[in-house]
């Protein structure tokens, strides 16, 4: 068994080389299941994400989108020194992003920024590997039709696991499914776009130079409303955002019609993690849609 200034300086050491000499640690973020630690050493200074009750390839996973990330924008995402697990824990050495002010162009940054990703295609939906939302498992499989896709590798999975879970009874299952024929005729068609596939406020910082940075991706080819919707659902960004995405590539019309539909999948993946009380909102865009 480690201690945990064993680990911190493990990591250093498999990630960067012996040079990296551990001066200091300290916690910046803590949740259910992983710690942010801020790493302080001789080489300089280091983001270090520990988790331990994972799956072994949930980190590498994420440094993965970060790289997918990194090559096709141009906003800062923060660059990745290594992964791998030490005893029970996964581990990511990543960037230290300092925090700064906003600049005034900060929100058109994110706004153009997001556009030039969702630029990036592929001829199908999907990702040549599986992946993580959070900790809850991303299957990725290539599929040609987006409805398709949504439906069974996004909706269908996290549906029976809440049901497994008991945390849905039979008739709250079947009254999403019958959802679906609505997804069919509402969803308009469009080419595979790069996702960031987590896009809400938490998973954007505002860096040292007051510009914004990407973190926490869930990545994958799939509908560009998906990441639009999502931003949408904890609060939202400024509107400079959202105009500044659509003087690019513009929404089709009636959008916020469609919104909720996307929405039914973060809102699965919280299900899931975090208990029932985010049930009333996946029945209220239910029942917006199903009469």
């Amino acid at each position: 068994m480690y201690d945990l200034n064993e680990i911190y300086e493990r990591v250093l050491y498999q990630s960067l080389g012996p040079k990296a000499q551990l001066k200091s640690a300290s916690i910046v973020a803590a949740g259910n299941h992983n710690q942010g630690i801020r790493l302080d050493s001789t080489e300089g200074t280091y983001f270090l994400k520990l988790n331990f009750d994972h799956e072994k390839d949930i980190l590498a996973k994420e440094s993965q989108g970060l790289d997918y990330l990194r090559k096709n924008t141009f906003i800062h995402v923060p660059e990745t020194f290594g992964h791998g697990r030490i005893g029970d824990y996964n581990y990511l050495l990543s960037e230290f992003v300092s925090s700064g002010r906003f600049q005034l162009d900060y929100w058109e940054t994110l706004g153009y920024g997001l556009a030039d990703l969702h630029l990036k295609t592929q001829a199908e939906f999907g990702l040549n590997e599986d992946n993580f939302i959070a900790s809850l498992e991303q299957k990725n499989l290539h599929a040609s039709n987006w409805t398709d896709f949504y439906i069974q590798q996004r909706l269908e999975p996290l549906l029976g696991k809440a049901y497994f879970d008991r945390l849905i009874p039979l008739d709250f299952l079947k009254k999403f499914q019958s959802i679906y024929q609505v997804i069919e005729n509402i969803l308009p068609k469009e080419k595979p776009a790069l996702l960031h596939g987590d896009l809400w406020s938490g998973n954007v910082l505002c860096n040292s130079e007051g510009q914004p940075c990407l973190i926490d991706p869930a990545v994958y080819f799939g509908h560009r409303e998906m990441d639009i919707a999502f931003s949408r659902l904890f609060g939202g960004f400024d509107n400079r955002f959202y105009e500044s995405y659509e003087s690019v590539i513009p929404l089709e019309p009636e959008f916020e019609s469609r919104m909720g539909i996307y929405n039914l999948y973060p809102l699965l993946v919280h299900l899931n993690l975090f208990g029932t009380g985010y049930l009333p909102g996946i029945e209220r865009i239910i029942h917006r849609y199903i009469r």
